[in-house]
């Protein structure tokens, strides 16, 4: 398809999306515009019916195929999220039907929430303990059922339908942005949008977001095609992805690798804490990555008109905890110790006595006793500034205990903390 086709196919996915909901909010953000000396706007996606751009591309793609084959009723997908409530959603307003296989371990909060969306239209499969095993099996019954598979994000309908983002943004805005800071998993919204601003807006700057532990553009530039990742890092739920779709890395192979910026888990967590607390914008960890990517692009952006596409705000509240936890820790204020502790009486209190004003101790857990006269103490202390550390843990010196920092330590902090 020519980029001026792709264009009116998007064009008309927009219009035709009108039928469902009105267009997302474009909105100028005051807090982030000061903080980065930009003109930084938010395109709501967090703000559509499913709280996700996901059912911009199940619409287009079921009322495309609808068009072609009326007789077709029956449509199946494979999600752990935000496509499976965007495919219910669309199943229950064309009054077909719909099976969604989800893994056994999904949270029952999606579940609910996707029941909710398709009512009576859709039923939900659980089966697989890991999302490939939901999708071969999705997969499966779809060939045996004559349905119609329908893909997250490596369909060309789907795609045309993600791009209906760019389509809302370019007419709300007025004008063309600066640069456009799009997240990306699949690659589906990703590739839509640099379709549609290929020509509509050619001069527009584009950079592209992955979480740190799950960069399949960034493998795929490199290796020059899609390749399998062989670790993902699933917190980033709606993002971590471990291999690019062929279709989309069709239209995404021309990107500068340089214009790729991984986000690390653990600061995409501040950037949350960050919209939550200031804004009272609930996003999900993939609806922050455009966000927290204008850390890496404060020199690039400053004095231009910028707009980050939130993708997703279906962050399930059960999860804050650990992204309180995981943020602290990237600030600096929340550290993890080994500590060797005399077994002698009053150590305990000469340690005590070496904390600070600010410091608390967020945990403390007796482990083992590693010689005859000590014991392995796990311990979590918590802080106001992270320069607190260093003084104390000169004084931890100066008193002649033993430390071990296991902060950053994976394999220690995934059985220990």
């Amino acid at each position: 398809m020519s980029g001026d086709s792709f264009c009116d196919g998007a064009r008309q996915a927009t219009g035709a999306l009108r039928e469902l909901f009105p267009e997302t909010p474009l909105l100028r953000n005051d807090y982030l515009s000061n903080r980065y000396g930009a003109d930084i706007w938010l395109k709501r996606e967090d703000l559509s019916p499913v709280r996700s751009y996901k059912i911009r591309g199940a619409f287009n793609a079921m009322r495309k195929v609808r068009a072609a084959h009326p007789e077709q009723r029956h449509f199946i997908c494979a999600s752990a999220g935000n496509h499976a409530q965007g495919v219910a959603y669309a199943c229950r307003h064309f009054g077909v039907k719909g099976t969604i296989f989800m893994p056994v371990t999904t949270p029952q909060q999606k579940i609910d929430k996707t029941r909710a969306f398709g009512g009576d239209a859709v039923e939900i499969v659980l089966t697989g303990d890991y999302f490939d095993h939901t999708l071969a099996a999705a997969q499966a019954h779809c060939r045996r059922a004559g349905a119609f598979f329908l893909s997250p994000f490596d369909d060309p309908d789907v795609i045309e339908g993600q791009a209906s983002v760019g389509v809302e943004m370019l007419e709300q805005l007025g004008r063309a942005p600066d640069m456009v800071v799009v997240p990306v998993g699949g690659g589906g919204l990703s590739a839509g949008i640099t379709r549609y601003l290929g020509c509509a807006a050619p001069d527009t700057a584009l950079r592209y977001v992955e979480p740190l532990g799950g960069m399949s553009l960034a493998a795929a530039l490199a290796a020059g095609a899609p390749v399998t990742l062989p670790r993902v890092d699933s917190f980033v739920d709606g993002a971590a992805v471990a291999r690019i779709g062929e279709l989309t890395f069709a239209t995404l192979r021309g990107a500068d690798p340089a214009h790729v910026i991984a986000a690390p888990e653990d600061r995409i967590c501040v950037t949350m804490l960050d919209m939550l607390n200031v804004e009272g914008v609930v996003l999900e960890p993939a609806g922050a990555l455009s966000i927290d990517a204008l850390r890496d692009l404060r020199d690039q952006i400053r004095g231009k008109t910028v707009v980050c596409v939130t993708s997703g705000g279906n962050f399930d509240f059960e999860r804050l905890p650990e992204v309180k936890e995981r943020a602290m820790r990237h600030s600096g204020v929340k550290k993890y110790f080994i500590l060797r502790m005399p077994q002698r009486p009053g150590a305990l209190r000469e340690f005590l006595n070496i904390l600070g004003p600010d410091d608390d101790i967020a945990r403390f857990e007796y482990l083992k006793r590693s010689a005859r006269n000590f014991g392995s103490i796990l311990l979590g202390i918590e802080t106001t500034r992270p320069e607190n550390f260093t003084t104390l843990l000169a004084r931890l010196d100066s008193a002649g205990f033993t430390w071990r920092d296991i902060t950053t330590d994976e394999l220690l902090a995934e059985f220990l903390i």
